[in-house]
């Protein structure tokens, strides 16, 4: 065991030191140009997902040389980001101006566009996917991989001193903006707002759609919105503010507990808030509040502190504009880990004088669960996973009959509508909570694929099925991720599925002091997979809301946070380790945990797993796991056949006979004893082992320096 855990340690500490080392030496790399069928070629196919961009990027070219459109000098480059004005991890189609430019479809991207170059910018989990969407025109700025230019390094590379680059401020993160800023000005080019924005002048849109909002009730929030806005005042006194613009709407929902539909897949109402000592006022559509919103939020002969004071959506800046004069001091949201902050045009409207720009303090108060919400998550995510057994019984009969009858057959999109329509059929359901992912074989590789009709293939016994996906629901959000085979997995499969397992039970089962850093707790889940000489291009956990955002500030488990934030008892994680093998085929499990107290010492801290979905047993090599992870494992199938089967069973629903397959008692032999207080004991680093990481380190740092 101890040989075991040093080797874990050397490699967890040592590899990315080791990985850091060479990559400041540089890695070949394939250039933006070294791109998916690029040119074309009239023998080969393009992909089937690919979007001609040529008249979007003349329209916009054009544009850039016209005084009239920009009402501004004119333009050298023009940068379209995937945000809107709220900063939002998905947006409506109505805002998503640079899937209309340029053909991606993710949730996170950045464009610039020459006069004669147009080049986009993703991170790891859209590598695949951009390549496929982007014709080849595009550069394709695979951020993460080495030697890729960052957006202004590009732009002082291909422009000359005294050009302009365009924008919209009211698109762009205040916080990027002024990092972009910088970086220009010392090379003599200059950053321009335009607010007339240029894709909006050649993309024929639909007027914004108006949806009602709702409010949601006391026994699923845990307190009352003038509970919250007490909280929050609190805050802006001990910051010297009186004043805070709230302009992330994840946080207005939370804030005054109303939620609406006005983001894709986000429980939301298009607004924004400004808070003072005295007064709430909320800038939104009146078409969507209800008279039930309006009592709740008691916005009729408003005449207190708390009472809330409805103006137009649009009239924000005016208002900003007019009564800033009296303002002392304005508290704006910046940016933090999903969060990018208040945009660049809200930011511009408050004198600089007046301006304090801090982290907002509803990111803090909303990842800190109440025991409310704390019980709802653990409800919901016990009736999600009931949808999801359901699902895979309904997948798996229907696969197994005889081909010469009547068998039903089955591709990417027929799941994602079947497995939404078992959701929807929970209680409280209150939609999906992202789009869901199904991707077959190769699709399964791509982290963050999901289906059109463009890439839609047929699923079958051949290969690995990968499923993403989540609900919303008045008690809680869920996220969870597993892989299946529905046929017979080879060898590879099963060591990838092995190994993903490991990691993501290795970090479940670890207890962690409360100032434990999210780069300590990232290299756990690893591990396993670094030992296949393998990684996966993502972070391995993401905060999540309770009926809000599936991916919250400022909780963030990854290598690469430079952040510093601790757990707190009551906060909710993903844990998510992966592995893919390009054009073969993907593994991700995923489960959400909650922070709660450890049973080894009150200076610890632990997760306790509130996901509960059976893993696909076939795909799991048991001779490959310890002791600990065969205890853990039977542990959690346990819970499985009591919370989730109990509520199958009870209602005679026929996942109950799927979960009960899945969940099969490993056996363990003589671990069979082992007690969850020396499992707990089993991740004690000795004093011997602590020893020879330093000699590992010790033995780095003196091949570094030489």
């Amino acid at each position: 065991m101890g040989r075991k855990l040093c080797s874990f340690l050397c490699i967890s500490v040592i590899l990315p030191l080791v990985l850091s080392r060479d990559l400041e030496s540089g890695f070949p790399y394939a250039d933006a140009t070294n791109r998916l069928l690029c040119p074309p070629n009239k023998d080969e196919p393009q992909p089937p997902n690919r979007v001609n961009s040529t008249d979007a990027l003349k329209n916009l070219r054009k544009l850039m040389v016209n005084w009239l459109a920009l009402q501004a000098p004119l333009i050298d480059a023009y940068i379209v980001t995937t945000h809107n004005a709220h900063q939002s991890e998905f947006v409506p189609e109505y805002d998503r101006r640079l899937k209309h430019l340029s053909g991606f479809s993710g949730s996170e991207g950045l464009a610039i566009v020459t006069n004669t170059k147009a080049a986009l910018w993703v991170n790891g989990l859209y590598h695949t996917q951009a390549d496929q969407e982007l014709s080849c025109e595009w550069l394709l700025m695979r951020h993460g991989n080495p030697n890729v230019p960052t957006p202004e390094d590009w732009l002082i590379d291909e422009l000359r001193p005294k050009t302009v680059i365009g924008a919209d401020p009211h698109l762009i993160p205040n916080a990027l903006w002024e990092s972009w800023e910088r970086k220009l000005y010392n090379a003599s080019i200059e950053l321009k707002a335009i607010p007339n924005n240029l894709i909006d002048q050649f993309w024929t849109k639909t007027a914004f759609p108006s949806y009602e909002a709702y409010n949601v009730p006391l026994n699923y929030t845990g307190a009352t919105w003038q509970t919250k806005v007490g909280r929050v005042r609190r805050e802006m006194e001990k910051l010297g503010c009186d004043v805070m613009i709230v302009t992330a709407i994840e946080e207005i929902a939370w804030l005054l507990n109303i939620r609406g539909y006005d983001n894709e897949f986000s429980p939301y109402l298009r607004a924004y808030v400004i808070l003072t000592k005295d007064k709430i006022h909320l800038f939104a559509d009146e078409q969507s509040l209800t008279p039930a919103v309006h009592r709740n939020l008691h916005t009729s002969h408003c005449v207190n502190a708390f009472c809330v004071r409805v103006k137009p959506y649009e009239s924000i800046f005016e208002h900003i504009r007019t009564d800033s004069q009296a303002w002392t001091r304005v508290l704006l949201p910046s940016e933090s880990v999903f969060s990018p902050g208040a945009s660049r045009a809200i930011v511009s409207a408050v004198r600089s004088d007046k301006r304090l720009l801090a982290v907002s303090p509803i990111i803090a108060m909303k990842a800190e669960k109440n025991e409310v919400e704390r019980a709802g998550m653990k409800r919901a995510h016990v009736r999600d996973a009931a949808a999801i057994c359901d699902f895979m019984a309904f997948v798996t009969r229907t696969m197994q009959q005889d081909l010469d009858t009547d068998h039903e057959t089955w591709d990417e999109l027929k799941m994602v509508r079947e497995l939404n329509r078992f959701r929807r059929e929970e209680n409280l359901t209150r939609g999906i909570s992202f789009p869901t992912i199904v991707a077959f074989g190769p699709h399964s590789a791509i982290p963050h694929y999901v289906p059109s009709n463009l890439t839609n293939v047929q699923v079958d016994k051949s290969n690995m099925l990968l499923i993403d996906s989540g609900g919303h629901y008045y008690d809680g959000t869920t996220d969870v991720t597993r892989t299946f085979h529905l046929g017979t997995p080879t060898e590879e499969q099963i060591t990838a599925y092995t190994r993903v397992l490991m990691g993501l039970i290795d970090l479940s089962a670890a207890p962690f002091p409360k100032d434990s850093s999210p780069q300590s707790l990232d290299s756990i889940a690893r591990a396993p997979i670094w030992e296949m000489a393998a990684d996966y291009p993502h972070g391995t956990g993401h905060g999540i809301g309770t009926f809000n955002s599936i991916h919250e500030s400022p909780l963030l488990i990854s290598g690469h946070i430079t952040e510093k934030f601790m757990f707190k008892e009551g906060h909710f994680v993903s844990i998510e380790p992966g592995y893919y093998r390009d054009g073969k085929f993907g593994v991700r499990l995923e489960n959400i945990v909650e922070i709660v107290k450890s049973n080894i010492s009150e200076a610890f801290l632990a997760f306790h797993t509130v996901t509960l979905v059976p893993f696909e047993q076939k795909l799991i090599d048991v001779n490959k796991l310890d002791c600990k992870q065969k205890v853990w494992l039977n542990h959690y199938n346990h819970r499985i056949r009591h919370e989730v089967g109990g509520l199958l069973n009870e209602q005679m629903r026929r996942g109950y006979e799927w979960l009960l397959v899945n969940t099969r008692h490993i056996p363990i032999n003589s671990c069979e004893t082992i007690s969850t207080h020396s499992m707990a004991n089993l991740s004690r680093p000795s004093v011997c082992l602590v020893a020879t990481l330093i000699l590992c380190l010790f033995y780095y740092l003196n091949s570094y320096s030489n």
